[in-house]
């Protein structure tokens, strides 16, 4: 797909078949990710790539870190949280490195980390897939990054629901750059 064509016809839908994605295509979108900008080639990102039993343990640390902070919480307000992961087939989260070095600044680790995420996002459109780029509370709790194995200090920036549509999404009005720019010649 021409990139301009994918760039301006990306939009997050999160409607998913239940059909897995191909190890091949997964290892595709993952290799994208790395084609990242990223300042002193220092490779901030970390993708924890989530299918099947993966995505159901996952939203049984959500729901339990869920309990653990409200009390009185219903069956059905767990049920909720626990069945979050598994409205896709496939959910790369991410995750970004911090500094190592005095020269390198997180904010630069974090955009690159993101540019990695919209990499990702913008390969899915040649495979046919759909995606929806989520954070939430779930992004900041502790108990969450543990178990994607990330430190608590660790920012999750994303996790990416990735699957092949279950119907195609109505298509949304495109934004313009005119209300953003301002041009200084």
């Amino acid at each position: 797909m021409d990139t301009i064509i994918a760039i301006q016809t990306r939009q997050s839908y999160g409607v998913f078949r239940s059909e897995p994605i191909p190890r091949n295509i997964i290892e595709a979108l993952l290799s994208a990710g790395c084609q990242a900008p990223n300042h002193y080639k220092v490779r901030p990102w970390r993708f924890i790539v989530l299918t099947g039993s993966g995505l159901h343990r996952l939203g049984d640390v959500m729901a339990k870190s869920l309990a653990q902070k409200s009390e009185n919480l219903s069956a059905e307000a767990l049920a909720k949280e626990r069945a979050k992961p598994l409205r896709a087939p496939l959910i790369i989260a991410v995750g970004v490195d911090k500094p190592t070095e005095p020269r390198i600044s997180e904010i630069e680790n974090i955009c690159a980390a993101a540019a990695a995420c919209q990499n990702i996002l913008l390969a899915s459109r040649e495979y046919g897939l759909s995606t929806i780029w989520r954070t939430g509370p779930s992004a900041l709790d502790p108990i969450v990054k543990e178990f994607l194995g990330l430190a608590n200090n660790q920012h999750l920036i994303a996790f990416l629901y990735i699957g092949f549509p279950e119907n195609l999404p109505t298509p949304i009005e495109r934004p313009t750059f005119t209300d953003r720019t301002v041009w200084m010649e």
